[in-house]
């Protein structure tokens, strides 16, 4: 495995971004990884080695960068900290994300490590909203999109994601906890249709069984068992459309 952190230059400052890709000297497609709402952490790291063993540069960047270092410990039971990390997670916009992912394409393709042409993105919980986003306002770009009981894909803002599906040209992966207090009950069902509706290639389920958060093995939420499959489709369709 070879990998490395630097500051990636953005229109907005200079990002702490983690790169991984396993030894050797092709050219290989890049996938980037959106962080969740408790932010940047080994535990990312740790999944982005994953996915990169599987035969991709995997980009991990610091999406709080903005607002300085921010480094938290996922403890739900400190009313302090969940304030600092929604208050974090709340400064995100996904407009902010769609330059900040401009800065990161530049920089993959300027890359001789990266396979020119279509790329991966994936992420969890709070970045539900960036990869749909993402997905919609880079199509020519962006051949495989998943994302993990993503929040706010579906509200009522002026930029929801739900309102630019149509414009997304790659495959989805969305996958939903089963019981999940940050997403509501109708969503899966309700962005299912949207995207059948949009002639969007989509694979949306709800896992039963689960919880918010169970592909993460330091939550009390993790689920090995879902966690394995959905690691599994992911890598499929990584596979399928980036190769």
């Amino acid at each position: 495995m070879i990998e490395h952190t630097f500051k990636m230059r953005t229109r907005a400052g200079r990002m702490h971004t983690f790169v991984a890709r396993p030894e050797g000297d092709e050219p290989l497609p890049a996938v980037i990884f959106y962080m969740d709402a408790p932010g940047y952490r080994e535990e990312l790291e740790d999944m982005a080695r994953r996915i990169a063993l599987a035969g991709y540069v995997c980009i991990l960047p610091d999406l709080y960068y903005t607002m300085g270092t921010i480094r938290l410990d996922y403890d739900r039971s400190n009313p302090g900290h969940a304030k600092l990390m929604m208050a974090a997670r709340n400064n995100m916009t996904n407009q902010m994300i769609v330059e900040d992912t401009a800065a990161i394409l530049t920089w993959a393709d300027a890359n001789p490590a990266i396979k020119p042409g279509p790329i991966g993105i994936v992420g969890h919980c709070m970045s539900g909203s960036f990869i749909m986003t993402v997905a919609a306002r880079y199509p020519d770009r962006v051949t495989a999109a998943a994302a993990f009981y993503g929040t706010r894909i579906i509200t009522e803002e002026e930029d929801s994601p739900h309102l630019i599906a149509g414009d997304i040209n790659g495959e989805v992966y969305l996958s939903f906890a089963e019981v999940d207090d940050h997403v509501g009950d109708n969503i899966a069902d309700d962005i299912r249709e949207i995207l059948k509706d949009k002639k969007v290639t989509a694979d949306v389920e709800k896992v039963p069984g689960t919880h918010h958060g169970y592909c993460f093995a330091e939550r009390a939420a993790y689920h090995p068992v879902a966690a394995e499959q959905a690691f599994q489709k992911l890598r499929a369709l990584f596979d399928r459309t980036l190769r």
